[in-house]
């Protein structure tokens, strides 16, 4: 199977399938002027012609097309054993579609409407799950964590975090020098599609206690708030 061509080779590949032109494009320039590069599909056809042609990083497919299921193609991605992540766009009254899209495989997924930046900090997490690979810690700041363990320490010493606080970590710092809203971050750690005022309380709780906890283990806090946008995990400002 070829590579889809890549003008630099640090550049992301991805392949959007959509079959809204207007959000195709948007979507794609957005990921472009990212530093991604973006092939696009605008059918079921097409995608599967080009998932069978080339490897790509990442799909984000929208399970409703006008000739196929994308749930197919996720079908069809995961029975080739292709390392590309998987993320998928369900309309709000399509959660069936949504869970099964999870449990064939698909490592995150998208309710439209969606703002291009939480896009961008799921595709981000994504990747860089795919690309720790056998790598078996990672490092970032005081930081070390192990992903497939659900482990972190600061400067040698294990912290005890929860499975959430753990999944919150690791995706801000996956997001590190981004504002995560509220919305991506409780859809992301929690898998619902929440309303932001409802989730104010128990967010704020849980990167409190995080931050309790990396701050007494000797770490400098890199999770801040951006009042009226999100949290920020910054090693550069800390």
């Amino acid at each position: 199977m070829k590579q889809a061509v890549s003008s630099g080779s640090t550049r992301m590949k991805l392949l959007l399938v959509e079959d809204e032109p207007l959000l195709s494009q948007s979507v794609c320039q957005y990921l472009n002027e990212e530093g991604y590069l973006v092939t696009t599909a605008g059918t079921y056809q097409e995608a599967s012609q080009k998932i069978n042609d080339y490897d790509y990083e990442c799909v984000v497919v929208d399970l409703m097309l006008p000739d196929g299921q994308g749930l197919d193609l996720v079908r069809t991605l995961k029975q080739r054993k292709s390392p590309a992540g998987i993320i998928i766009v369900t309309a709000k009254d399509a959660l069936a579609d949504k869970l099964t899209g999870l449990e064939l495989g698909a490592d995150d997924y998208l309710t439209k409407p969606f703002h291009l930046p939480e896009l961008n900090a799921r595709l981000r997490a994504v990747l860089r799950r795919r690309l720790f690979g056998g790598q078996e810690q990672w490092q970032v700041g005081e930081l070390t964590l192990w992903p497939g363990q659900q482990r972190v320490s600061v400067q040698g010493e294990d912290v005890k975090l929860t499975g959430k606080e753990y999944e919150l970590l690791l995706f801000l710092a996956t997001n590190a020098e981004r504002i995560l809203s509220k919305t991506a971050i409780v859809e992301h750690v929690w898998g619902d599609a929440m309303d932001v005022a409802d989730s104010h309380e128990f967010l704020y709780t849980h990167v409190k206690n995080l931050r309790r906890k990396l701050t007494a283990a000797g770490c400098p806090d890199y999770v801040q708030t951006r009042y009226g946008m999100g949290y920020l995990f910054s090693v550069k400002n800390a």
